[in-house]
């Protein structure tokens, strides 16, 4: 048996109802390999004695035959999940000292089924960023070099932490949260699995906001399986969240037969853009052999509005980060400013979100609030719910006329330097986004699979995005294209 914290949700499943481990013992042997992974800066609150008591709860549950498929199983919880009595900062400093007294909907059906909490991983603030660059704890590094060098990576973001422990064996599996691709491009930096489900299939109740509208929270994981275990424990129908869809959960796991002859995958001809990097375009076309082997039918669909969708997501989120960010100014919770004896409470305002706040923060917040303000509402923001609307009808159209599924890149190009991509030119980093966008603006649930490596060893991943509320096919179609790809690619140990 390969070391604990290397096991799968799956294998562990099994081992502990076979008897073969105990919840105890994983939880220890994931609790060390964080203890020696200090250099990659995954985990930021660590919670050893929330996690041993919780492993001793789980191994009591399994003895009586009482175990759900996530009993025991240790996992990262990403800094964005209110967690009750544990710091839960969204990887701002304007949240610092913040213990929620209450726990999200999603960790409290992630506790509910008998799973373990290492602790908290980073993340970009507030979910800003595609780097894990814009974290008040400073950055995450991937666990990935490239070949013959020690270039620092990036493991993407915002979920950087979660997919920098999952790949790094720090955990079986962590939570993710997805508002532009924030679960899918970090998954493919770092080779493993990342699901963003319909919006309203998970709750989002006790997570702190980003972009209310495009929000939704998912499993990332080792394995195609191992995401439909998770992501079946992660949702639910939530009075407690009015985006919450009153649809019941399905057993996503029961839905992986491995079979789909007869299904028609769709290759949209927007997203084959002009200078794709060769080892992308050649990933996509492999993958796309590979469904075609496994007996999917292979169509060429048009979505025609995809080249506004960047923009039109940049103003709609923003727009939503002006709106909830306004709530944190130093009066009820987190950081307060000091004040000089002549400052009033807008000076309080002012100088907690000026401390509080870091400069992508800032940045967003101020063109959101630009996009809002009068004169400028109807030509930003009202254009881009427009724009919004007319992707999700593209989206439709194509479902319509039969496409099981969508085939697409995950990223434009592999993982990054840490620092390469220049903070004076924020576009340059929102690029990242360019095929992840749309699923959440017409909230459509995506998933990314790594399928292979480019020529520095590095891995990629492919984007399959589903129907509405059949996140059990889209699965089946991962499942497959997984079986495929046979990746096995693991980053060397260097930290």
């Amino acid at each position: 048996m390969s070391a604990l914290n290397e096991m799968t949700i799956a294998g562990a499943r099994d081992a502990l109802r076979k008897g073969e481990v105990t919840a105890v013992e994983l939880t220890d042997a994931c609790l060390t390999a964080i203890e020696g992974a200090s250099a990659l800066n995954a985990f930021v609150h660590n919670t050893p004695e929330i996690a041993r008591e919780q492993a001793a709860a789980a191994d009591a549950r399994i003895k009586a035959g009482d175990a759900p498929a996530m009993c025991g199983i240790p996992l990262g919880v990403k800094d964005l999940f209110c967690t009750k009595g544990v710091p839960s900062q969204a990887g701002s400093r304007i949240l610092e000292g913040f213990r929620p007294e209450y726990e999200s909907t999603v960790t409290q059906n992630l506790w509910d089924a008998g799973a373990v909490m290492l602790g908290k991983v980073s993340m970009d603030e507030f979910a800003m960023g595609s780097s894990n660059e814009s974290a008040c704890y400073g950055p995450t590094t991937s666990p990935w070099r490239r070949a013959g060098e020690a270039t620092a990576l990036t493991p993407g973001g915002s979920s950087g932490g979660s997919a920098a422990a999952v790949a790094a064996d720090l955990c079986l599996a962590a939570t993710g949260t997805d508002t532009g691709g924030s679960i899918r491009q970090p998954a493919a930096y770092t080779g493993i699995v990342g699901i963003k489900p319909t919006y309203g299939r998970v709750s989002r109740w006790g997570v702190i906001a980003y972009a209310s509208s495009l929000d939704q929270a998912g499993p990332m994981t080792k394995t195609v399986t191992d995401a439909a275990i998770m992501l079946g424990a992660m949702a639910s129908v939530d009075a407690k969240d009015s985006t919450s869809a009153e649809i019941a959960v399905p057993d996503f796991e029961a839905a992986l037969t491995g079979d789909i002859r007869g299904k028609k995958v769709g290759i949209p001809r927007e997203y084959r853009m002009e200078g794709m990097p060769e080892d992308i375009a050649k990933l996509w076309d492999d993958g796309a052999a590979m469904l075609k082997a496994a007996g999917a039918e292979i169509v060429d669909i048009s979505l025609p509005h995809t080249k506004y969708a960047l923009p039109a997501y940049y103003v709609v989120a923003m727009a939503e980060v002006s709106s909830n960010l306004a709530r944190y100014d130093g009066v009820r919770y987190g950081h307060r400013a000091k004040l000089g004896s002549g400052d009033g409470i807008n000076d309080l305002y002012e100088k907690t979100r000026a401390e509080g706040f870091g400069p992508e923060a800032q940045r967003r917040i101020m063109v959101g609030t630009y996009v809002l303000s009068a004169g400028f509402y109807d030509a930003y923001y009202n254009r881009a719910r427009k724009v919004r609307a007319l992707i999700k009808r593209d989206f439709e159209q194509a479902f319509a006329a039969g496409v099981d599924c969508i085939l697409t890149p995950t990223t434009p190009s592999p993982a990054f330097g840490l620092g390469e991509v220049s903070s004076a030119d924020p576009v340059e980093m929102y690029l990242n986004d360019v095929f992840t966008v749309t699923v959440n603006l017409a909230g459509l649930p995506g998933i990314s699979v790594p399928v292979g490596v480019d020529a520095k060893g590095l891995p990629l991943g492919l984007q399959l995005i589903g129907r509405p509320w059949e996140e059990g096919d889209l699965l089946n179609h991962a499942l497959v294209l997984e079986k495929a790809a046979g990746f096995a690619a693991k980053p060397a140990r260097w930290w």
